[in-house]
């Protein structure tokens, strides 16, 4: 069974989402097996013409789901535009619709809320992580395999394609009170996950407190290396250099959650 090395990592942060708002996953493709329902024998439409029309279908359904895509993201790069411009509180919906050309309903049919143009409700790293944990090899803590996929993840805010994003976001996210409270709250959701999956793996009583106190050491360490990507970021430091002073930090934090914090901060 694969370990976390082999689980999904996340893409880095941009200013479309922290750690990234996945891109609206295209519509699959239709099944070339014919339907399994039986055909009308009593259909005034000749087979040729039905069949004509389901490909017109199909065609017609792709057309609108590129263009579905394509009004995703000029909703999406007319936002970050004007949130860098000018701070995430200072734009308003119908200001986005405007530059992205759309109407203010369209922006809303896209994201219900305004936070969405910034924060994934769903963030990838959820899903990953918790990939991370339920694949772990046997004998592996849930620390181990959490805080490993995590620190990986987190590093890869140093490659040269995630810079520019980590930065926009820190200046983003950091100038509205707004989408600090609910990221916040979605850290609270992925701790939340988290602690569920633990206690259903070791079959935790409700009065257990492990599962908890795991998840919240896990995302708290994701939270802390976030931050200190986007310090870094803002004082241009970037690239090889950021990712390394991510993955020791990164080391030194899977170290207390390994090995527990018995040895750190003694007294002397």
């Amino acid at each position: 069974m694969p370990g976390p090395e082999s689980a999904p990592v996340p893409a880095p942060p941009s200013i479309r989402a922290v750690p990234g708002t996945p891109a609206p996953s295209p519509a699959p493709a239709p099944s070339s097996q014919p339907s399994s329902q039986p055909s009308s024998q009593t259909s005034s439409q000749p087979a040729e013409g039905r069949r004509s029309g389901r490909r017109r279908d199909r065609r017609g359904s792709g057309v609108r789901e590129r263009r579905r895509l394509e009004t995703h993201d000029r909703i999406v790069d007319a936002a970050a535009e004007l949130f860098a411009e000018r701070g995430f509180d200072a734009v308003s919906v119908v200001e986005i619709a405007q530059r992205a050309g759309v109407v203010e309903k369209t922006v809303f049919n896209h994201f219900p809320v305004k936070e969405g143009l910034v924060l994934s409700a769903d963030p990838p790293m959820r899903a990953a992580l918790l990939h991370a944990v339920a694949t772990r090899p046997a004998g592996e803590s849930v620390a181990a395999a959490a805080g490993t996929f995590v620190v990986r993840a987190m590093t890869m805010l140093g490659s040269p394609e995630a810079a520019e994003g980590v930065a926009a976001m820190a200046r983003v996210v950091r100038g509205s009170r707004t989408l600090q409270a609910r990221e916040r709250e979605i850290l609270g959701e992925i701790t939340a996950a988290l602690a569920a999956q633990i206690r259903e793996e070791t079959g935790a009583d409700d009065g257990a407190v492990e599962p908890e106190l795991t998840a919240a050491a896990v995302t708290a360490l994701y939270g802390r290396l976030l931050e200190l990507a986007r310090d870094r970021a803002l004082a241009g430091v970037t690239g090889p250099a950021l990712a390394d002073e991510l993955r020791a930090a990164g080391r030194r934090g899977l170290s207390l959650l390994q090995f527990g914090l018995a040895g750190y901060a003694k007294r002397r």
